[in-house]
């Protein structure tokens, strides 16, 4: 991966995050600059770490080094920005569908799940929001805040790039995979806490989605049990009101969250008009 990266960089930043085997070693030798954490922090403090050490630099691209990229499409993520049509540029693995079928399935169902809930959270519309392989151009760094420490990272750089007005712009690129026998996270495991942290950052970036939509589906499953089950109830086909009651309490719950997320959308907008946005 150095040898290949060095083709196409000036400079070339491996993050030893905590390993133990030979990664610090053999990179050096390859002519890396290698950054050492003596534990494992996990994947956003590495890229935190690396670009801290890149600040400088017109251009940034990050690449996972567990084979599946190939460094000679670097100069594909380059192409935008040197052209000056985006700020960040994400390769993707399924743009035009092409990468499907190179993916296992259940990997697959999951990705497309976490690259809805970054398109909602974000306002964007990319095919792959966990690729590790992305080129930045150098004005962006300071925009991005490194919150997540683990692989939640993908997300959170896109979902920011967004918020900030950046041109995000999708290119396509191959994968090579071969981690599924080595992968040190449970595929399942790290898909949910993904969601999770998009839903969370949903809560405030989104909250009609968050809040409002659900809600509204709550009053809408509310009141039609509520005239259902007090209809069988004045039929003498039931006996007690507590079935309606739970109905309406559903109904108060929906009307409660729908009106919760306008006024969090209401706050939210008056803050990013204050602030310029």
């Amino acid at each position: 991966m150095v040898l290949g990266a060095r083709q196409h960089a000036l400079r070339v930043i491996v993050v030893d995050d905590g390993s133990r085997d030979k990664t610090a070693e053999l990179a050096k030798l390859a002519g890396a600059q290698v950054l050492v954490h003596p534990q494992n922090l996990g994947k956003g403090a590495a890229l935190k770490t690396g670009f801290q050490a890149a600040k400088d630099s017109d251009i940034i691209i990050t690449m996972d080094s567990d084979g599946q990229h190939e460094a000679d499409e670097i100069p594909r993520l380059l192409e935008p920005l040197l052209k000056g049509d985006a700020d960040v540029v994400n390769g993707s693995r399924y743009l035009n569908g092409n990468g499907d079928h190179e993916t296992p399935a259940y990997r697959r169902v999951g990705q497309n799940v976490l690259d809805t809930a970054t398109n909602i959270s974000g306002k964007i519309n990319v095919t792959d929001s966990q690729s590790g392989f992305r080129a930045f151009a150098g004005h962006t760094i300071p925009l991005f805040r490194f919150h997540s420490h683990d692989y939640t990272i993908e997300s959170e750089m896109l979902i920011e790039a967004a918020k900030a007005g950046l041109r995000i712009v999708e290119v396509e690129i191959s994968a090579t995979y071969g981690e599924e026998t080595h992968h040190k996270k449970n595929p399942i495991s790290h898909g949910v806490s993904v969601l999770v942290r998009i839903l969370q950052d949903m809560e405030f970036n989104r909250p009609l989605y968050y809040f409002t939509f659900p809600g509204l589906i709550l009053v809408f499953v509310g009141m039609i049990l509520g005239l259902k089950f007090f209809g069988e109830y004045l039929g003498g086909q039931m006996t007690t009101l507590l079935p309606t009651t739970l109905a309406a309490l559903i109904t108060i719950l929906g009307t409660f969250m729908a009106f919760t997320g306008l006024i969090l959308h209401s706050v939210s907008r008056m803050i990013w008009r204050v602030m310029g946005k």
